[in-house]
């Protein structure tokens, strides 16, 4: 008990006070801004991201640093940094491999039928809809196939990255060398160890910044498959259930939705029904797609 009693007298004193009322308001505003249910069990890894914000800002305290935040809402580029700051963004090439046979399969149904359309709700860095895009690629066996890919996150800096389509070697090494070949462009001189996403792949997808606890998205469907993939995890039942009731006016009646390997919207939703492991379709198909005008509001990131 002495031992452990010294090594918590050791331990390093934090950089800024933090205490149990700044976690709870960062918590708060983060669910209010972006739906994102924060646990108890995030106060270090939430201290050691805001931390960050107040280096850049000069702020001493977290009181002072979201007075700032809360005083009107009016510092727009501090609001991005500070939700930016608490997104997680863990994501892989061809992550939860199980789904692309089925979006495969699906869209070798649909060839003839015109335009191919998927949203990819959380691209995080851009793997998800780069997996997407190849497969669709290989369905069509075309660098040119006839279908159209948006990709959203809420995330900022994480959708520049996507766009740019720039990777470490490491990233790519489990992917075919026959796909590497005909999707990936090697870095040389400084950008040696690095890859592109070739041109043609990157056209498929159109990047746009979309936070889904906006009142109105500026998405259009109809689409064949949405991927909202280990982004519901963040979010409380009912915001999910919000969510879902506005993702199924949004799909053709065929459509199918791809969800991540720890969700279930069984009990959730009554939109939608299980379809196969965690893929669902429209529990009544005649609840698809309806036209909804593209809002003014509509962003594309700047690359």
């Amino acid at each position: 008990m002495a031992r452990e009693n010294r090594s918590n007298n050791l331990r390093t004193p934090k950089e800024f006070d933090f205490t149990t009322s700044d976690f709870r308001r960062i918590r708060s505003l983060i669910y209010r801004r972006a739906g994102i249910a924060l646990a108890d069990s995030k106060e270090e890894m939430v201290y050691s991201r805001i931390a960050r914000r107040l280096r850049a800002t000069g702020l001493r305290n977290f009181g002072a640093y979201l007075d700032r935040l809360e005083s009107g809402g009016t510092d727009a580029e501090e609001w991005e940094a500070f939700t930016n700051a608490l997104t997680t963004n863990l994501t892989s090439f061809f992550r939860e491999a199980q789904h692309f046979p089925i979006l495969e399969e699906h869209a070798r149904k649909k060839r003839g039928d015109g335009l191919f359309s998927v949203w990819c709700s959380a691209s995080s860095t851009g793997e998800e809809p780069y997996s997407i895009a190849m497969t669709l690629c290989e369905v069509f066996n075309s660098l040119n196939p006839p279908v159209q890919i948006i990709a959203t996150d809420i995330d900022t800096n994480v959708l520049r990255t996507a766009a740019n389509g720039i990777y470490s070697g490491e990233k790519v090494e489990k992917m075919s060398r026959d796909r590497l070949k005909k999707f990936f462009l090697s870095g040389k001189g400084r950008q040696e160890g690095m890859v592109r996403v070739r041109q043609e792949l990157r056209d498929l997808i159109t990047y746009r910044q979309v936070n889904l606890l906006e009142s109105n998205w500026p998405i259009r469907g109809p689409f064949d498959a949405i991927f909202c993939r280990n982004v519901m995890i963040y979010f409380d039942k009912p915001t999910q259930g919000k969510i879902l009731s506005r993702f199924a006016p949004l799909m053709k009646p065929d459509g199918l939705l791809f969800a991540g390997h720890s969700e279930n919207f069984t009990y959730v939703t009554d939109d939608f029904k299980l379809a196969g492991k965690t893929v669902y379709k429209l529990s009544l198909p005649s609840a698809g797609f309806s036209a909804r005008p593209v809002e003014k509001t509509e962003r594309s990131v700047d690359t």
